[in-house]
């Protein structure tokens, strides 16, 4: 609390006595923290004297945002996985309360971590701090009823998905569709062969990807029906590969802590997923941004989507929409197959991963639409788009 204080004092004087710009951005999950760094970037930038402080990762604090809690610690998965992390959540917001009361910073930038940025965009407007929701809720998906507060709360929204835009000017709301940022991040060509001397591949024998998600409560859901559904396919294909991925909140001794009752050889990787993926035949993938990661790589996959049975059994209730995958969504129909929580099973998923390996024509189909995915998401540069809007906003 004290550093709190410290840091806060340098920020004493008001807006108006102020020579820089200070936002303050908040980025609850591991691929807000991603988006959020590359936004920080583009906008130091156009303004390299501006100042940063939030809630986020490594990379948001590597980009140069003092982080005042870090995002590893208000991750979620789940309405059940929330309490656990309540008193995190309500010292987050006691921070922010005192900055944006005390400081008042030239701009709250929101990134998706719906119920508690909705929240912090009505403090935001208490004490007139201009607010702009970069990369929106999912609320065309369910709990409509948050579309009245963000358009009472929120200045501007800008929003990475093709469909989202028309679903908020139809509301009233200013809206900008930036692109999807992590066309930013996606290489526009990987040196397959130098991906492949790297990892010591040969020719002849599949590879699958497995991506269990970012979030510890995800994983542990997910990657042990994975790890079986490996030993599966190794039973069916001999020379069969498995690499996994890790997202950077997630330790490599968690992940082997899964991994150490299993035969099958799986590889874990930190670091450069696209590289990865560029050597994968195909993925199972936890629903989310990493599916999308996935389609731009253009690597057919299968969707899993499993949480508490409470979460699950109350969001059964509330959610609107055709597809759980980002996916399938954005592509209007399915794409690539959804398995959701008792549909994921070992079997289940072994099944799906040989219907695709041993028709080329139907990967091939399937590669296809996933090109078509990637062309809708919009054009590279979201982040320096959304940069000059906040710009604007600070003028």
């Amino acid at each position: 609390m004290t550093r709190l204080r410290e840091a806060v004092g340098i920020l004493r004087p008001s807006a108006d006595s102020r020579n820089f710009r200070f936002a303050v951005i908040v980025a609850g999950e591991a691929s807000a923290d991603l988006h959020g760094s590359h936004l920080v970037k583009a906008m130091k930038g156009m303004d390299p004297h501006m100042v940063f402080w939030g809630i986020g990762g490594e990379r948001m604090e590597q980009a140069g945002v003092r982080i005042l809690i870090p995002s590893s610690e208000m991750a979620v998965v789940g309405l059940t996985e929330v309490f656990f992390r309540l008193r995190t959540i309500a010292k987050a917001r006691g921070k922010l309360k005192s900055i944006l009361k005390n400081n008042r910073p030239d701009l709250l930038i929101l990134i998706d971590y719906p119920d508690f940025n909705i929240h912090m965009a009505g403090i935001a407007k208490r004490f007139n701090v201009p607010v702009l929701y970069y990369i929106s809720p999912q609320v065309w998906a369910w709990r409509r009823g948050r579309v009245r507060k963000i358009s009472r709360r929120v200045d501007r929204m800008a929003v990475i998905l093709p469909f989202e835009e028309e679903f908020y000017r139809k509301r009233g709301m200013k809206v900008d569709f930036v692109g999807h940022p992590l066309l930013d991040a996606v290489p526009v060509q990987v040196d397959k062969e130098k991906v492949k001397e790297k990892l010591g591949l040969n020719q002849g024998y599949p590879v699958v990807g497995l991506l269990p998600g970012s979030r510890k409560e995800e994983i542990k859901n997910l990657l042990p029906v994975m790890i079986h559904a490996a030993e599966i396919l190794e039973r069916r294909y001999h020379s069969i590969r498995f690499f996994l991925p890790l997202a950077p909140t997630i330790k490599r001794e968690f992940a082997q802590s899964i991994l150490q009752d299993t035969s099958v050889k799986i590889k874990i990787f930190q670091g450069d997923i696209y590289e990865i993926l560029s050597m994968c035949d195909i993925a199972l993938v936890a629903s989310g941004t990493a599916t999308l990661e996935t389609a731009m790589m253009e690597v057919p996959m299968i969707i899993a989507y499993k949480v508490s049975p409470i979460s699950y059994w109350t969001a059964k209730k509330v959610v609107k929409v055709p597809h759980i995958g980002l996916v399938n969504l954005v592509a209007g129909e399915r794409v690539v197959p959804e398995l959701v929580q008792d549909e994921v099973t070992p079997e289940r998923l072994a099944h799906e991963a040989v219907t695709i390996l041993d028709s080329d024509n139907l990967r091939e189909n399937m590669i296809e639409k996933l090109r078509g995915i990637k062309v809708s998401l919009g054009k590279r540069w979201a982040s320096k788009t959304t940069a000059k809007i906040a710009l604007e906003m600070m003028r």
